[in-house]
């Protein structure tokens, strides 16, 4: 069991109702039965053509479907639970009124129909029927934003129609799939990754526990006639009703029975969960219920057939495999290049034109510093007519602690990095700015990633050169100190979630596999056992975590001293070290209490079950289990990082599940790329920044991101019809600016950034104040102009911009951001005090630094979008400036006020535009 200890360092819309959304799932590879089904159509009806599941979706303007009703999109509402970015598209548009939609000239026989439903307002009780038939009755649809996969329906075509029908509500079509034959639809992946993990860690095993002996298809006799050991029978409910009503705590008796609100429904019967437990449940509600079980049917013990497992692409050996020839000699700068016009060639297309020199060096900065570029840094590369111009550019950015500290922010996201413990109370952590400071100077100086992995899981014990590389070291392990807390009281603390949730970060970032699914069973799509998971647990219950808050003594052992000099220091470091050593029980069920077997601690049977020798048991297992991660035989690490490096410059990974190498992830889309990138990695040391170097100096990260320039070949097809997302980089992706890169412009443009490093913790209160609790958490936020990297992270309370512009998740680990676009944000950047704080400072400097209207005007444009206005741009302004003069003056402002007003406004316009917003 932890204790609580820190390291000492050495010195140094109005409308409600029903919205429905028809769909037949993809087709099932896990049953035989499925063999028979064969996709039919796919529509989306009120939205372009999509790819859903691996299908194409024909769009709105398709044939042979006959549908009335009103057109109706909601773009802005969050869906619960998240989802694909396609998927939530057709999700959130429909058509509405009619209640009907018929699908025309269908050729007789059985299909299959699965039903979308999401409510984009209040609950609604409705029936829903496919031909005539009742498939569903009184169905509640849920609060705000939730919807459901319900089916599957067969239906016997005889008269070449499918009508779908719903009755009680202002029922919303949004998109309808049809597949002959009968299909179960058990593959269909409409859960999120952070969905279905929440579920498999938090829910099944409680479920498991703490209801299925009264509550299963295995119970005796079933009470209340309520089942939760499946997705359809909890909603279904038992003899009270609705168990679970996804999104709606009031109406789920589940809750109200878990909080004992009422004295006719209490459970469990022998006793109330715990705080935790019960929390896990609401947000789950809140979430959506986000739930996979389709049947409830019992998991069978497994084996592992290891040679076969290997088969799989990402289990196998890395390749090196050869660059392949091109028909367009003439076209690739390097050898990436060749692998992507192969794959461009095999499709018959070709890649679009350069971007141009502006384009080129905004996105790169923004890229390699997450700030945009100055009005200096464009035009001296614009006058550099040397073909290493661009190279210069890059190595340039490389070197500027900026860039550390943008990359860094990459890296926090993964590892769900924050300034507090998280849960109940929220307890701040003082000394964690080191850890954070750390990951920021390791990618300046370029760390080799397989050191900075190792010093992050085992620093402590590896030996160390200096008190200075020891203290460096020692830092290095808040990776795992900051894994989550769950509960304020160290008694009787749940320590296996905190171990759970660090074996969990550790295989998605590191390995990118989902190693916390087999904490209570084999894992039911990958190769992975449940004595793998308690081999690993066994190292990591050898090791002692730091406590903020809420140690009930403090014992002298349970600090580290290091010296220098032979003096004790009274620097602190958020950290772990070796505790009591030894293996683990397996935990049945992923119950603690519930002791299985002994597992020795050892590494996944995938990947050779190596164990502990005698002598590194005697340590806890770190420092082996980081050799084994960065071992360059191993086969994932170099190729998931590989492959996160190429998603932060591009947009999105070669593999589109980058936390997920495993059978429910994606499959590559240049395969042999990858392998040559990760092999390239290695072999450079693991540098990152020789990363940078390769793919930035490609033509690929140098195209343009407009479709329709002038394509740099010839071409017999045209590329967005074949591949209308880009898989193919046939041209660069324009992406939104995320929220850091958003608000650190802002302040750099306004002249209000504090570019200095914070080398100092946040004020946090003296510890002899903190009298936290579940009831009154920390809530200080410590405002400030530094870069958005150094601002104080609480788990429990975001701060408003970054829920806005889609920031990370404190408390997960965050692989892909989401880039959403709605009216929330453009209120934002209409009203907030923040944006007409800069807008002002840039009205102020942009007065004290130009003379005239027009060299302003040149300068706001230079500074935001990074390109001089254009005559007709120059026009409008000069008129907006004029209107906006006159407005104010009607209003009364000061004459000495009118100038800075004007330019104020202009500059909150500017901040407005996609150019600003957006790069190219």
């Amino acid at each position: 069991m932890a204790s609580s200890f820190c390291l000492r360092l050495a010195a140094g819309s109005q409308r409600s109702g029903l919205l429905i959304l028809l769909y037949v799932a993809s087709v099932s590879t896990l049953r035989a039965d499925n063999s028979t089904a064969t996709f039919y159509r796919g529509l989306n009806l009120n939205g372009p053509p999509v790819t859903i599941d691996g299908q194409r979706w024909e769009g709105k303007d398709a044939k042979h479907y006959l549908c009335k009703d009103k057109a109706f999109e909601a773009q802005q509402v969050n869906l619960l639970p998240s989802t694909d970015a396609e998927r939530a598209l057709m999700i959130r548009s429909s058509r509405w009124g009619g209640n009907r939609i018929e699908l025309a000239d269908v050729p007789n026989g059985r299909y299959s129909v699965f039903l979308y439903v999401w409510e984009d307002n209040n609950p609604e009780t409705y029936d829903i029927a496919v031909n005539g038939r009742e498939v569903k009755h009184r169905y509640n649809s849920g609060s705000e934003g939730r919807w459901e996969r319900l089916g599957p329906w067969f239906t016997e075509v005889e008269d070449k129609k499918i009508v779908i029908t719903s009755r009680g509500g202002a029922a919303n079509f949004s998109g309808i799939e049809v597949w002959r034959g009968e299909h179960d639809g058990e593959n269909v992946q409409v859960l999120s990754a952070e969905a279905l993990t929440f579920f498999e860690q938090r829910i099944r095993p409680l479920f498991v526990e703490r209801c299925y002996e009264c509550h299963s298809e295995q119970s005796e006799e079933v009470a209340g006639r309520l089942l939760v050991d499946s997705a359809p029978t909890i909603r279904r409910g038992g003899v009270s009703g609705a168990a679970v009503v996804p999104g709606d705590l009031e109406h789920s008796l589940l809750i109200t029975a878990v909080r004992y609100e009422n004295d006719e429904i209490q459970m469990p019967p022998d006793g109330k969960l715990s705080d935790v437990e019960i929390a896990s449940l609401e947000e789950w509600v809140r979430m959506g219920a986000p739930d996979p079980r389709r049947s409830a049917t019992r998991i069978p013990a497994k084996s592992i057939d290891v040679e076969k497992a290997r088969e799989f692409w990402s289990f196998k050996p890395l390749a090196n495999p050869v660059p392949p020839v091109v028909q367009d000699a003439t076209w690739p700068v390097n050898d990436l290049d060749r692998f992507i016009l192969a794959a461009l060639e095999r499709r018959k297309l070709a890649p679009v034109g350069q971007a141009d020199k502006r384009t080129l060096i905004r996105r790169a900065t923004f890229d390699l510093t997450g700030l945009p570029p100055t009005p200096a840094d464009i035009d001296a590369f614009l006058n550099d007519q040397s073909p290493q111009a661009f190279e210069r550019v890059v190595d340039r950015l490389l070197g500027s602690r900026q860039y550390g500290e943008r990359w860094g922010r990459h890296w926090m996201d993964l590892v769900r990095y924050a300034d507090t413990a998280g849960e109940n109370s929220d307890y701040p952590i003082p000394q964690v700015y080191r850890y954070r400071n750390y990951i920021i100077d390791s990618f300046n100086s370029d760390k080799p990633y397989d050191e900075f992995l190792q010093e992050q899981i085992a620093g402590d014990l590896l030996p160390a050169a200096s008190d200075a590389e020891q203290n460096e070291h020692t830092i290095a392990t808040g990776y795992l100190a900051i894994s989550r807390r769950f509960g304020s009281v160290i008694e009787n603390y749940p320590q296996h979630l905190t171990i759970e949730d660090t074996i969990d970060n550790l295989g998605r970032v590191v390995l990118g596999l989902t190693l916390s699914c087999t904490r209570c069973h084999d894992h039911k799509f990958d190769p992975l056992l449940q004595t793998d998971y308690y081999g690993l647990y066994g190292i990591f219950e050898s090791t002692k975590y730091a406590f903020p808050g809420i140690e009930l003594d403090k014992v002298p052992r349970d600090f580290v001293a290091l010296v220098k000099d032979g003096k004790p220091s009274e620097e602190l470091a958020y950290a772990v070290a070796d505790d009591q050593v030894g293996d683990a029980y397996l935990q049945i069920r992923g119950e603690p209490t519930q002791p299985g077997d002994l597992v020795p601690r050892k590494f996944p049977d995938l990947f050779g079950g190596q164990r502990l020798s005698d002598e590194q048991s005697r340590q806890s297992g770190r420092l082996q289990l980081a050799q084994w991660l960065t071992d360059r035989d191993n086969p994932l690490t170099a190729r998931v990082m590989a492959n996160r490096i190429w998603q932060y410059h591009f947009g999105s990974g070669l593999v589109k599940t980058p936390s997920d190498f495993g059978s429910r992830g994606q499959l590559p889309t240049h395969p042999e790329l990858l392998d040559w990138l990760a092999t390239r990695f290695m072999e450079s040391n693991w540098s990152i920044k020789y990363m940078h170097r390769l793919i930035m100096n490609s033509r690929t990260y140098q195209l343009d991101s407009k479709s329709d320039t002038t394509l740099s070949s010839s071409i017999i097809l045209h590329p967005p019809s074949i591949d209308p997302n880009n898989e193919l980089h046939w041209r660069f992706s324009r992406h939104r600016l995320d929220a850091e890169s958003l608000r650190d412009a802002l302040l750099m443009i306004s002249g209000e950034l504090d570019a200095s490093m914070m080398v100092e913790p946040h004020p946090f209160p003296p510890v002899e104040k903190w009298q936290f609790t579940q009831h009154h958490p920390f809530r200080d936020s410590y405002d400030s102009n530094r870069r958005s990297v150094y601002l104080m992270t609480a788990r429990l309370n975001a701060k408003p911009f970054f829920t806005t512009f889609d920031g990370a998740d404190r408390n997960a680990s965050t692989a892909i951001r989401d880039s959403s676009v709605t009216t929330v944000q453009a209120l934002y950047l209409l009203n907030d005090e923040f944006i007409h704080r800069c807008a002002t400072a840039f009205s102020g400097r942009l007065l004290r630094e130009e003379e005239n209207s027009a060299d302003r005007l040149k300068a706001a444009f230079e500074s935001t979008i990074g390109r001089p206005p254009s005559d007709n741009e120059r026009s409008i302004a000069d008129e907006f400036l004029r209107q906006l003069r006159d407005k104010l003056l009607a209003l009364g402002t000061p004459e000495s006020e009118l100038e800075h007003e004007c330019w104020s406004g202009l500059a909150r316009a500017l901040f407005r535009t996609n150019e600003f917003l957006y790069v190219d």
